[in-house]
């Protein structure tokens, strides 16, 4: 599957390989939006997936929001709630497979929202990530101030959001917004999206199900989730 904005491929170890397609910046507009909810559709549909890999092409990740696009809506504030009702955020952090995103460059806005919202975060040298929004007056909608403070704490998303300041990949590794660096980032990503397709799919689904569940649930509640998923396959309930 490919559109001018986003390509999909599936490798012969069951990842599906979701391409930003518009270099230079990958700006996230309504093309890639579409593109992006037909591609993660897809892949949700699709038994033989065991993992995603959300990659770029060209320098840069993303850079982020296509502002010229809110123009037609009363103001950029309802802009973006219409476009939230159409987004991908949703889908993309509902699949049922473990995700990886190989970031570069610029990612920045949607472009950093997007790859909050994968499992496993692999960065080359030359990353910029940050949330710019309150810069414009505007909150990290697309589900920055969610996914950002799962990730760190409160205490250390607050300071990044309000400030506005891009991190490069130093600091972001060490604040544990991604997971590791790697000079050929496409090469290491799709080699831990290889190994993750290798897992067990209930396995996998529990294991991110349980982890998700740690940060909305009482920690006796957590508990009895990850003991009832983590059950034989022969004595788990249905949910």
């Amino acid at each position: 599957m490919s559109t001018d904005r986003v390509t999909l491929d599936i490798d012969e170890a069951g990842v599906a390989i979701v391409t930003l397609a518009h270099p230079p910046l990958n700006i996230y507009d309504l093309a890639m939006r579409d593109g992006l909810i037909a591609a993660i559709t897809a892949i949700r549909d699709i038994p033989s997936v065991r993992a995603l890999l959300l990659r770029a092409e060209g320098k840069h990740f993303s850079a982020g929001a296509d502002l010229s696009e809110f123009g037609s809506a009363d103001s950029i504030h309802e802009a973006r709630r219409i476009r939230w009702d159409c987004d991908p955020w949703i889908p993309l952090l509902n699949l049922p497979v473990p995700s990886v995103a190989a970031l570069h460059g610029f990612t920045v806005g949607s472009g950093m929202e997007m790859a909050m919202l994968c499992d496993i975060r692999i960065a080359s040298p030359d990353l910029q990530i940050g949330l710019p929004e309150t810069k414009l007056s505007m909150l990290p909608a697309a589900g920055g101030t969610q996914s950002l403070t799962r990730a760190i704490g409160p205490h250390a998303a607050l300071p990044l959001v309000l400030t506005a300041r891009n991190l490069d990949a130093d600091e972001a590794l060490r604040r544990g917004i991604i997971w590791s660096i790697a000079d050929d980032v496409d090469l290491a990503a799709c080699a831990i999206a290889e190994q993750l397709a290798e897992l067990d799919p209930q396995v996998a689904r529990s294991i991110r199900r349980c982890l998700h569940a740690s940060g909305d649930l009482p920690i006796e509640a957590g508990l009895a989730l990850e003991s009832r998923l983590g059950r034989p396959p022969h004595h788990a309930r249905p949910d």
